[in-house]
């Protein structure tokens, strides 16, 4: 787009983006809150159907909201672009009151889910709002898919994502920006997995020589298993809960930790979880047991991702600003299952902002308008 065509370019407005995302941020909706999450799948139901979209609500399982599907009734019936944002959060119910208020201060707004990834969510739906008020079309069929469990890692929705991304061309998920503007076209990928130690109980102090202590051998197992973290080949492990014993007058037969595998791509996942699941014993009579697997496979930047992306830092370029990607992310999203399917996938598209998951979550006002645009443009020119 010319510069003489960028003036008269109808306004994409900051403040009206703002006041609708801070809407959604406003009903909290941690993931394992099922009725929590639905009223805001209520909300963005209600918004997409006002926009004229055919919109398919698929009730929650497992103790998770509901899926929230909308599509524009125009571009055919061939591949078209996936939108892809989710409606749960990780903070608990009355966050929002308490050390994370809704509030601006300079750039800087803040409340619990704002950066992920309410305002992401929002902008995607500003942004096909914008182009409808215009009187203007994407060139191919949008479908907007909003999950309830993208926290815990989507284990409800993979099947939907994976099914629907299937008869897309592109797709674009609203996670947040990072680093200024800079998008993500690659992810590592993660496993997750369960370590169970089975020792023999007996009396701390009358009977302790006939224990075999299951929490020590987890301690044994935790260092082995720490030890994995390999920064040169982008490998991390990490033991974050941890669970055993009965009493501390009882020497443990039992204990569980849960493990978070992070790697770069398919070889190191394989080579990894194979480790990880042939675990055995380093002391006497106790036994171990490693279930578990790759929750979302790697995804990597190829030829199909590097093209979208630089159709997007072109976009970007009609605002005078430059685009750019950053390097291999650890962090995993919806993302992974659509670029494993070779789809290609451009990530990280929200808000900027930073403290995702902590007590400062926050988005940068600034971001707003260049993100919204760059959306809208996407959205209006991929084909």
């Amino acid at each position: 787009m010319s510069t003489a065509a960028l003036k008269n370019e109808p306004r994409i407005d900051p403040d009206e983006v703002l006041d609708g995302i801070l809407e959604w941020v406003s009903i909290e909706s941690p993931t394992h809150d099922a009725s929590a999450v639905n009223v805001v799948v209520d909300k963005v139901e209600g918004q997409f159907r006002d926009l004229g979209l055919q919109v398919e609500r698929t009730p929650g399982r497992d103790g998770f909201g509901d899926i929230l599907e909308c599509r524009t009734p125009w571009g055919g019936d061939g591949p078209g672009i996936l939108v892809l944002a989710h409606l749960d959060t990780v903070h608990p119910i009355g966050t929002i009151g308490r050390e994370l208020k809704i509030r601006r201060e300079g750039d800087s707004v803040f409340g619990p889910g704002i950066y992920d990834m309410k305002a992401g969510g929002y902008i995607a739906y500003y942004a096909l709002r914008h182009l409808i008020r215009q009187g203007r079309k994407s060139r191919l069929p949008v479908t907007f898919l909003f999950i309830p469990e993208e926290e815990v890692g989507s284990p409800t929705s993979r099947e939907r994502i994976e099914r629907v991304a299937r008869g897309h061309k592109y797709c674009l998920v609203m996670e947040p920006g990072r680093d200024g503007d800079k998008v993500v076209t690659s992810r590592k990928g993660v496993g997750r997995f369960v370590l169970t130690v089975t020792g023999k109980a007996a009396h701390a102090g009358a009977k302790h020589e006939d224990g075999r202590s299951a929490i020590l051998e987890m301690a044994r197992q935790i260092v082995r298993i720490e030890a994995m973290t390999d920064y040169g080949r982008g490998i991390t492990v990490n033991v974050g809960l941890v669970q055993g014993g009965t009493g501390v007058n009882v020497v443990p037969a039992q204990a569980t930790a849960e493990i978070d595998l992070r790697v770069p791509d398919t070889a190191l996942a394989e080579e990894m979880t194979a480790t990880l699941l042939g675990l055995k014993a380093i002391g006497e009579d106790v036994e171990v047991a490693v279930e578990g697997g790759m929750n979302r496979p790697p995804y990597r930047k190829d030829a199909g991702i590097g093209a979208l992306f630089e159709k997007a830092q072109a976009i970007y370029r009609e605002i005078g600003k430059e685009l750019k990607d950053v390097p291999l992310t650890g962090g995993g999203s919806d993302g992974n299952f659509t670029a494993a399917l070779g789809i290609p996938t451009l990530d990280g598209l929200g808000a900027d902002g930073k403290g995702a998951h902590a007590a400062y979550e926050q988005i940068y006002f600034s971001s707003l308008m260049p993100r919204t645009y760059l959306c809208a443009r996407l959205l209006e020119t991929l084909e």
